[in-house]
């Protein structure tokens, strides 16, 4: 099978793209493309056989049923700085490879994440995990920046000073923050991408990893572009119903009596009705 090269990736190659304050996205290699996807679904040899309109409608019909093994053959390996807390939800999706600096090994960069003026917030109401939408006064939010920026001046302070004083650097690193910058080289295929992606582009995930997202989206729209806009279409910018769901639908258009839905699902219904912004967060 002959090696896929994707002029728009080969350009996008070694270059970092600033994410957060400190941090970046760096697109280290990458190994096959849309063509792949199609060489794979049609155990083809040598360059594609069809069009690129039939090409592409391969592509979307795979994704669309949900026929995720040609997607598997496209791989992504990225550098990666991000703070460690980024780091940890992060590390949750098990279908990568990676490997990190080690504390062990080196001593660590004082490097810490401090969020935005427009980004600091309260703990939301309706929302357990996640902060309100509405900002912080300014003074107050610059008063939280400084708090964030003492502590983490401190903690790193008392690290090197242990560092340079002879202790063994995995006991000095225990106190560092969880705003501390880290780094890793993350090797995923295109499926599981697309499977990171789909939660961490969520407008519920946290907002810092979602920049991370966003940038990794438009990496791998310069690998594979008809395999993008066909994620965006079905699962990005789709929904997907309940069977309680599809019959309030069906009710709806005439064509059931439909189910009774609790208040808590009709909520869920409506919002998936809601038209979604198709610029902002992809």
């Amino acid at each position: 099978m002959a090696h896929c090269i994707v002029a728009e990736a080969e350009a996008a190659l070694d270059r970092e793209i600033p994410v957060l304050d400190k941090g970046f996205v760096r697109l280290v290699d990458y190994l096959g493309g849309d063509e792949r996807v199609v060489q794979s679904a049609r155990v083809s040899y040598g360059t594609g056989t069809k069009t690129y309109r039939e090409d592409a409608a391969l592509i979307d019909y795979l994704l669309r049923n949900r026929h995720t093994s040609p997607f598997e053959q496209v791989i992504f390996t990225f550098h990666i700085k991000l703070p460690i807390f980024v780091a940890r939800q992060w590390i949750r999706h098990r279908t990568a490879r990676l490997n990190e600096i080690s504390g062990r090994y080196s001593v660590m960069k004082d490097d810490c994440y401090i969020p935005a003026t427009e980004d600091i917030a309260v703990q939301s109401g309706d929302n357990r995990q996640g902060r309100s939408a509405q900002a912080l006064a300014g003074d107050e939010a610059a008063r939280i920046r400084a708090s964030f920026a003492d502590g983490q001046r401190r903690a790193y302070g008392e690290y090197r000073t242990l560092i340079e004083g002879g202790l063994a650097r995995e006991l000095a690193r225990i106190n560092l923050p969880l705003s501390l910058y880290t780094e890793w080289y993350w090797q995923i295929d295109l499926h599981n991408l697309f499977h990171f992606l789909e939660l961490r582009l969520d407008a519920h995930a946290q907002k810092e990893i979602r920049l991370y997202a966003r940038v990794l989206f438009d990496l791998a729209k310069k690998v594979a572009p008809c395999s993008c806009a066909s994620f965006r279409e079905h699962v990005l910018e789709g929904v997907r119903f309940s069977a309680a769901e599809l019959n309030e639908l069906q009710k709806r258009l005439g064509k059931g009596d439909g189910a009774e839905l609790t208040d808590k699902e009709r909520e869920r219904f409506e919002e998936k009705l809601k038209p979604k912004n198709k610029t902002a967060e992809f």
